[in-house]
Order: C-alpha cells, then structure tokens, then sequence
C-alpha cells in the first residue's frame, strides 16, 4: 500500500517536459508542403523585385513600335506588347509594385486600425469605444474593392495614392480583430494586477495587451497581404492603380486581354503571377494561424 502510494505522488509531482516554442512553430509551420511552396513562392517574388535590374532582358519602359505583339521567341521569351515593350521584363518589374503596394497598404491600415481597436477595446465602457467602433461599422460596411475604388477615383491614380485608398478600406478589419482580442485579454489577471499596482493606461496597452494580442493579427496582416494584392492588380486592372508606363501586373492584364485570342500570353502571364503570389501568401497565412494557434501550444 505504501509503495502504491509513493509510485502515486511521484507520478503526480513529475514536471510535464519542456517544449521549445521555437520547435513548436517550426514542427506545426512546416508540416505542410503547401506553406512550404508558398515559402519558395514568395522567396522568388523578393529576389526578383530586389535584383530586378539584373533579371530584366530589356528596359520594361523603352517603346520598340517596329516589335509589337510579337509571339514568345529567344529573343523575347514572353513576347511584346502593344507598344513594343518585353512582357518579361515588365513582369519581373510589376514585382516591385507588388511588394510596395501589399507591404506598404498593411503597414498602413495595421498601424491605424491596431491603434484605434487598442483604445476601442482599452476603455470599452467610454464614448471613445462607441464613436471608434461605428465609425469602423461604416466603413465595413461597404466591400472593400467598392470603397478602394470609391477612394481611388477621388484621389487619383498613382501608387501613392493606391496605397492610401487601400489602406482606408484595410482599417475597420484590423480595428475589429484588435478591439475583439483586447476585450479578451484586458479580463485577464495579470492585467487587473497591473491596474491595481497603479500601472498607467499606456503601459498596460502597449506593454501587456498588445504584444499578446500580436499572434491573431499577424496571420490576419498575412493573409490581408493577398487580398490586397488582387485588390491593386483590380483597381490596375480597371485603370484607377498605377499610371503608365509604370509596370503593374493587372494594369498588364487590362492591356493584353485585347489580344487574348491573338497572344493570349501577354494577359495569362501576369494573371498567372497573380493567382501564384495570392495563394502563396494565403497558404503562408493560413500555416501561421495554425503555429500561432494557442490551442496547440505545449504539443509537438
């Protein structure tokens, strides 16, 4: 009885084993092999946009009128477009849009809307939860491509002006999602500790409930990534994005499906890279939400 006992109490006072965060992540992120194609995915969409100059067979913006609409070949692997210019070289420089217009667009929209859903959701019981949050209901209230749109046609086209239309129509989601998790955590007990010892409203936000609230909107951050993408080659697309000659892959779409029985690939090349780049980033996203997910921490 006694040994029974003591085999009991040494089961019981056993530590469970230490798992490594680090190999949790890794072990859950790269489980999949479509996180890890959409990995390479993005790799080659940073090299190319980094070292573009160097890829580019030709000048993306130098007019050949003697060369238009000619068929893939040696010379031009990807053919012409209607004025002469080489589709290859104006796809590896619609890269560089890309990457400006998402990352520029998130950092925007999730600067504003994290900083507003962290008040919103701070003093939730004052005015200040009240006007922040129906002025975000207003906004998602009308589709983003609607409102990104609406907000393009004002302003202009022109990246800048993209990135803002994109980033006002971006806000009300990273708003929502912030205040959400913020209600949640500021119940918590270390945080009513903190207000208890006296802990100042900013120190609380920033030092305690933003950094745990940081795993949800990374993955909503990547995940925006791609639509944001597809909402750009849309407004490019319609003629609202990036002014000519600059390179753009939906503004490249536009101007080939003109052609598209003729020299279909001057449209299915650059939508072909959008369609690579929006999985890409989505299949990332969604293998982050699953590392990230605190239901599976403590598992390998």
């Amino acid at each position: 009885m006694t040994e029974q006992l003591t085999n009991a109490e040494a089961r019981f006072s056993e530590a469970p084993p230490r798992v490594s965060e680090w190999r949790r992540f890794c072990r859950v992120f790269f489980a999949r092999r479509l996180v890890i194609f959409g990995l390479l995915i993005l790799f080659l969409l940073f090299i190319t946009a980094i070292f573009a100059p160097q890829l580019a067979p030709y000048n993306p913006y130098k007019q050949d009128l003697r060369s238009t609409l000619q068929q893939p070949s040696a010379k031009h692997i990807l053919g012409t477009d209607s004025l002469g210019r080489d589709t290859l070289s104006r796809l590896i420089y619609g890269s560089r849009t890309t990457i400006l217009v998402g990352f520029g667009t998130t950092a925007a929209a999730a600067s504003v809307g994290v900083l507003l859903g962290l008040i919103a959701g701070y003093f939730s019981t004052s005015i200040i939860n009240m006007i922040i949050m129906r002025t975000m209901d207003l906004l998602i209230s009308f589709p983003m491509i609607i409102l990104a749109l609406f907000m393009a046609a004002i302003l202009g086209g022109g990246i800048q002006n993209v990135i803002i239309a994109l980033s006002v129509a971006t806000i009300p989601g990273y708003a929502r999602v912030t205040h959400g998790v913020a209600l949640s955590i500021k119940e918590n007990d270390y945080i009513l500790a903190q207000m208890a010892m006296g802990s100042d409203h900013l120190r609380t936000m920033f030092r305690h409930i933003l950094p745990n609230a940081l795993p949800p909107l990374i993955v909503l951050m990547t995940m925006q990534l791609g639509n944001l993408i597809l909402a750009e080659a849309g407004l490019s697309f319609l003629g609202i994005g990036i002014k000519p000659p600059g390179a753009a892959w939906g503004a490249m779409v536009n101007d080939g499906y003109r052609y598209l029985l003729r020299n279909p690939v001057l449209s299915f090349a650059p939508g072909l890279a959008i369609m690579l780049v929006v999985f890409a980033f989505n299949m990332v996203g969604d293998g982050l939400r699953d590392a990230l997910d605190p239901r599976l921490r403590g598992l390998l």
